[in-house]
C-alpha cells in the first residue's frame, strides 16, 4: 500500500474519534442550562452514548457480511442521512415540568444527535476493516492506537481550546465542518477498497473466538473502563476536588489503548512486566491516603490507572483475532467498557456507601495482570507442590492478620499510622515473592488494600448514619470536639455546635453572624418587614434557617435527596428541628426551579450551591441571573457564595452584574482563628437592582467593598463560559 493511502486512513480514523469526544463534553455544555445538573439526567445521558456505541460497533460488524466496496457505499449512505441533522444541537423541544430523566433525555439526545452520534462511532472499526482490506491482509491493529490518539485530542481540546475560544453556537459549526471533512476523507478511502468480489473479502475466514475467549475480552476490557470512572471520583471524593481533573484519569485510559496497540511494542511489553508490582506498592498507598499530600496522592493514583490500563490492554492485544474477525472484537471490548461505566457509574453510588468500586477494581486487575515470576527460585516454590509451599501461603496469611490487628489495636504502636514504612516493607517483599503465583499475589494485594485503608473504610460504614453516598458523592458525619461536621469528600459542608439549645442553633462555618449571608439576614426586617420572603439555594446542613423570624416565609432549593436526609430527618443535625421545624423543601435543579416561580415571590435569594469546590456553570450564567431577578422582588437583595480553593468567580459575577443592571457588593469575612463559634472564612457577593438595598447594606456594615470586576471579562452565558481564566495559582 502507497504511504499516502495509509496517511489517509490514518487520518480518517483520527477524525472520526476525534469528533466523537468532541461532541460529548459540547452538547453536555449546550443541555446544561434546558435539562440542569441532576444525576439523573447525566446517567440517562452516559447510557445514550454507550448505547448509540454499542450500535454503532454492532452495525460495523453486521457490515462485515458484504464486500468492501458494498460496505463503503452502506457507510456512505448512512453518513449521508445523518447529515440530515447539521449543524449539530438539541432540538426546540419544551420538557414538561415534570419531566422524568429516564424518559425524557434519552428521547431528546437521540432526536438530536442520534444518527450523527451512530455513524460516527462505527467509524473505528470499519476504516481498520477497510485498511486490512486494502492492503491486502495488512495488520490494521495499529490503527486503533491512533483511533485513540484522536479521542484523546478531541477530549483534551475542548476544555482547553474549543469551549474557551468558541460560543457553544460557533463550536457546532466547527463540529459540522469536522463532519463534512470525515464524509470526504470516508469517500477517499472507498476509493481503495479492492474491486473483487472473491468471497475472502466478505467471509470470515479465521477460527471464530469461543465464548470463554469474548468473556475474558469484555472482563479485560471492563476493569480499566471501571476503574478510569472510580478512579476519578475518589480522587475528587477522597484527595482533591479539583476543576477539569476529570479529563486526566480519561485521558490516561485512552492514552493506554494507544501504548497498548502501537506498532512498537517495547514500551507496551515494559510497562505490562512491571505493572504486577506497581498494583501491589502503588494500591497500597493510595489506600493509606495523603491528606497533607493531595497533589502527590493524585499523581499516585494516575499513575496506578495508568500502569493498569496499559496491562489490561496489552492483555486485549495479545488475544486480538485475525483482522477478518476484528469488528466482533471491538463489538465484545465496546460492552466490556460499557459494563464498565455502568458498574462505577451507576451501580456503585447505589450499592455502596464509600467508593468501594476504587480497591474491588485494583483487586481485580490484580486477578487479571499478566504475571511472570521474579526468579527462578519462587518460580520453584509456586509451582512444585508440597507442603512447603501452603506453609508460605499460611505464614503470609497470618502475618496479614497479625499487623492488621496491631494497626487495630495499638494505632500508634509498631504498625501504625506513624510507622506505616515498615508495614510497607513487610507488604512489599511478601509481594515480589508472589509476582507469578496467581492466588498469593491476588491475597497479598487484597491484604495491602485492607491494612492501608480498606479497613478504616468499612469501620465508618459499619457506624450507623457516619456516610451516606448519592450520585453526588460521599457525605460523612464526623464527632470532634464539642461539635459535629458535614464533610461532603474533602470538603466542609457544614459544621454544628453541640451541647445546649442556644450552641445547636448557633451559625458556624461560612454563614456566621459576621459572613455576607449573615450580615444580610440583619436588614431582612428593616428591609422588607416581618414577612419577608427568603430562598435558599442549597440546603447542606440546614445552617441558615436558623436566621428565620416567626412570620418569614423560606423555602430551599436543593438538589440531591441525601442531604435533605441528613438535615431533615435522621436527627444527626438539629438546626431544622431546633429553628425551620416544617421546612418547604424544592428538590431538583435550582434554576429550573425557579424558572417555574412566580415573578416577585422573594425578597432574598441566597445562591450557596457550590460543592466541594465544583461549580455548576448554569448558575452563574446572564441567563440564570435574568432567572434570578425576575423571581425578586425590584428591591430584592441576592447574595451569591463564592469561596472557592481553586477559581476565583468574583469577575464572573461582576461581569453579568454590569450586562444585567446590578449594584453589587463583596463582603470578605475572616474571622479570628480563635472563634468560639467555628466561624469559617467566606466570600459573599451582595447585588440588587435597587441601590437603596445596597446602601442599607454598607449602612450595616462597613466592611462591605464594592465589587470590581476584571477588564475584558465576558459574562458567562448560556452560549459561552469557561473557567480557564479564572484558575486561581
Amino acid at each position: 500500500m502507497p504511504k499516502w493511502s495509509r496517511v489517509l486512513f490514518f487520518a480518517t480514523i483520527l477524525t472520526g474519534s476525534f469528533l466523537l469526544f468532541l461532541v460529548q463534553p459540547m452538547i453536555a455544555r449546550m443541555a446544561l442550562p434546558r435539562l440542569g445538573g441532576a444525576p439523573a439526567v447525566w446517567n440517562s445521558a452516559m447510557l445514550v452514548y454507550q448505547a448509540l456505541l454499542l450500535a454503532g460497533y454492532a452495525y460495523a460488524h453486521w457490515l462485515g457480511r458484504v464486500r468492501p466496496r458494498a460496505q463503503a457505499a452502506i457507510h456512505v449512505g448512512v453518513l449521508l442521512v445523518a447529515a440530515l441533522w447539521l449543524p449539530i444541537g438539541l432540538i426546540a423541544m419544551d420538557l414538561p415540568a415534570d419531566a422524568q430523566p429516564a424518559v425524557w433525555v434519552p428521547w431528546l439526545l437521540g432526536l438530536s444527535i442520534g444518527p450523527l452520534f451512530f455513524a460516527v462511532s462505527a467509524q473505528a472499526p470499519l476504516v481498520q476493516r477497510w485498511f486490512s482490506a486494502a492492503s491486502g491482509g495488512g495488520d490494521p491493529y495499529a490503527l486503533y492506537a491512533a483511533s485513540n490518539l484522536g479521542s484523546f485530542g478531541g477530549l483534551i481540546a475542548y476544555p482547553l481550546i474549543v469551549e474557551p475560544l468558541m460560543a457553544t453556537h460557533s463550536q457546532s459549526l466547527l463540529w459540522s465542518g469536522g463532519y463534512v471533512a470525515l464524509v470526504l476523507l470516508v469517500l477517499a478511502c472507498a476509493t481503495r477498497l479492492p474491486r473483487t468480489s472473491a468471497v475472502d473479502h466478505v467471509a470470515a475466514t479465521s477460527a471464530r473466538a469461543t465464548t470463554r475467549r469474548v468473556l475474558h475480552w469484555i472482563v479485560l476490557a471492563l476493569v480499566p473502563s471501571g476503574l478510569m470512572l472510580a478512579t476519578s471520583t475518589y480522587i475528587t471524593t477522597d484527595i482533591v476536588a479539583m476543576p477539569l481533573l476529570w479529563v486526566l484519569p480519561l485521558g490516561l485510559y485512552l492514552l493506554s489503548f494507544t501504548v497498548a496497540f502501537a506498532a512498537n511494542r517495547d514500551i507496551a511489553d515494559f510497562l505490562t512486566r512491571v505493572a504486577p508490582v506497581t498494583i501491589l506498592l502503588f494500591g497500597g498507598v493510595i489506600m493509606g491516603g495523603y491528606n497533607e499530600r493531595p497533589f502527590f496522592s493524585a499523581g499516585i493514583a494516575l499513575t496506578l490507572l495508568f500502569m493498569i490500563s496499559v496491562a489490561l490492554h496489552t492483555a486485549l492485544y495479545r488475544l486480538r483475532p485475525a483482522p477478518d474477525r476484528l469488528t466482533g472484537f471491538y463489538l465484545a471490548m465496546s460492552a466490556g467498557g460499557a459494563l464498565g461505566g455502568v458498574f462505577a457509574g451507576l451501580i456503585a453510588p447505589v450499592v455502596f456507601d464509600w467508593t468501594y468500586e476504587y480497591p474491588l477494581l485494583i483487586l481485580a486487575a490484580g486477578v487479571l495482570v499478566p504475571q511472570t515470576f521474579l526468579t527462578h527460585h519462587f518460580r520453584a516454590l509456586w509451582t512444585q507442590p508440597g507442603w512447603r509451599r501452603n506453609a508460605v501461603l499460611a505464614a503470609i496469611v497470618v502475618v496479614f492478620a497479625v499487623m492488621l490487628g496491631l494497626r487495630i489495636s495499638q494505632p500508634d504502636g509498631v504498625f501504625g499510622d506513624d510507622h506505616q514504612g515498615l508495614a510497607f516493607v513487610v507488604i512489599a517483599a511478601i509481594g515480589f515473592a508472589t509476582i507469578g503465583a496467581r492466588l498469593p499475589y491476588v491475597a497479598g494485594l487484597a491484604g495491602a488494600l485492607i491494612l492501608f485503608g480498606g479497613y478504616r473504610a468499612i469501620e465508618m460504614s459499619v457506624a450507623k448514619g457516619a456516610r451516606t453516598r448519592s450520585y453526588f458523592g460521599v457525605y460523612t458525619v464526623r464527632d470532634r470536639l464539642g461539635v459535629r461536621e458535614l464533610d461532603h469528600g474533602t470538603t466542609v459542608h457544614g459544621v454544628q455546635l453541640r451541647g445546649s439549645v442556644a450552641r445547636e442553633r448557633t451559625p458556624t462555618t461560612y454563614y456566621a453572624r459576621g459572613s455576607g449571608v449573615g450580615l444580610a439576614m440583619d436588614v431582612l426586617g428593616p428591609l422588607y418587614g416581618p414577612n419577608a420572603r427568603v430562598g435558599i439555594v442549597g440546603l447542606g446542613t440546614g445552617t441558615l434557617a436558623c436566621y428565620a423570624q416567626p412570620g418569614q416565609q423560606w423555602r430551599f432549593y436543593e438538589i440531591d435527596p441525601a442531604v435533605v436526609r441528613i438535615a431533615r430527618d435522621t436527627g444527626q443535625f438539629s438546626y431544622l428541628a431546633r429553628c425551620l421545624p416544617d421546612p418547604v423543601i424544592r428538590m431538583g435543579d435550582a434554576r429550573i426551579a425557579l424558572g417555574h416561580d412566580a415573578p416577585n415571590s422573594l425578597d432574598l435569594l441566597a445562591l450557596d450551591a457550590f460543592s466541594s469546590d465544583s461549580v455548576p456553570m448554569h448558575l452563574m450564567t446572564r441567563e440564570a441571573f435574568a432567572t434570578y431577578g425576575r423571581v425578586l422582588a425590584p428591591n430584592g437583595l441576592l447574595l451569591v457564595h463564592i469561596s472557592n480553593r481553586f477559581i476565583d468567580l468574583a469577575p464572573v459575577v461582576a461581569a453579568v452584574a454590569h450586562d444585567g443592571g446590578w449594584t453589587a457588593i463583596e463582603m470578605q469575612y475572616r474571622p479570628s482563628t480563635l472563634d468560639a463559634n467555628r466561624a469559617s472564612p467566606s466570600d459573599w457577593i451582595a447585588l440588587s437592582r435597587d441601590p437603596g438595598s445596597i446602601a442599607a447594606l454598607k449602612a450595616n456594615d462597613p466592611g462591605w467593598q464594592p465589587l470590581v470586576g476584571r477588564s475584558g471579562f465576558a459574562a458567562w452565558t448560556d452560549d459561552y463560559s469557561t473557567i480557564l481564566p479564572l484558575l486561581k495559582r
